[in-house]
């Protein structure tokens, strides 16, 4: 039987990514080089909508994307014989720009180094950085997130799901636990 605990609703996320656009901006000192790529699934949607900030506060339309790293995990056959694989969308030149990866839960460090291995694929940008919606812990690879909406202590057991409105139905970050 799992328990369940909800983390962030929908005003703590909109909040988190109001200040996560602002810290992005004053790190960059503006969105001149400035691009972002969501990681399938839920940050494609976590992406778009810092982009949607970002634009509100900067009247400027930042160069975004999506990628979707399956083919580029060391897992990717232990997850399924035939992966679904989606589309990746980065449809302008990464060289010398500021990418920032956007996921929604940073975990063992595995999915952001398989999406920057996918984003070296299409060029050579001049800096990497990643803005995640929750941090959990647990890293199996040196991998940390520049920006962070909540860090979540977590046992490995546990796990937690980022719900987004564009996919779920509803914004709501849940944590699970078997009882």
């Amino acid at each position: 039987m799992k328990s369940s605990q909800v983390l962030l609703d929908a005003l703590d996320i909109d909040r988190i990514l109001v200040r996560m656009s602002h810290e992005i901006l004053e790190v960059h000192k503006g969105t001149q080089k400035l691009a972002l790529i969501g990681i399938f699934t839920r940050g494609v949607y976590l992406a778009k909508r810092i982009r949607e900030k970002i634009r509100q506060i900067e009247g400027v339309e930042v160069p975004s994307g999506q990628m979707d790293i399956t083919l580029y995990r060391d897992d990717w056959t232990r997850l399924s014989l035939n992966p679904v694989v989606k589309t990746t969308e980065i449809n302008f030149s990464v060289d010398g720009k500021d990418i920032i990866l956007v996921d929604d839960v940073l975990f063992t460090g595995r999915t952001i180094r398989a999406a920057m291995d996918l984003l070296i694929d299409f060029g050579r940008p001049d800096r990497i950085e990643l803005a995640v919606l929750v941090d959990r812990g647990h890293r199996e690879l040196p991998i940390q997130a520049d920006y962070v909406g909540k860090v979540v202590e977590t046992r490995r057991s546990e796990m937690i799901n980022a719900q987004m409105v564009e996919h779920d139905g509803k914004d709501e970050v849940v944590l699970e636990r078997e009882k």
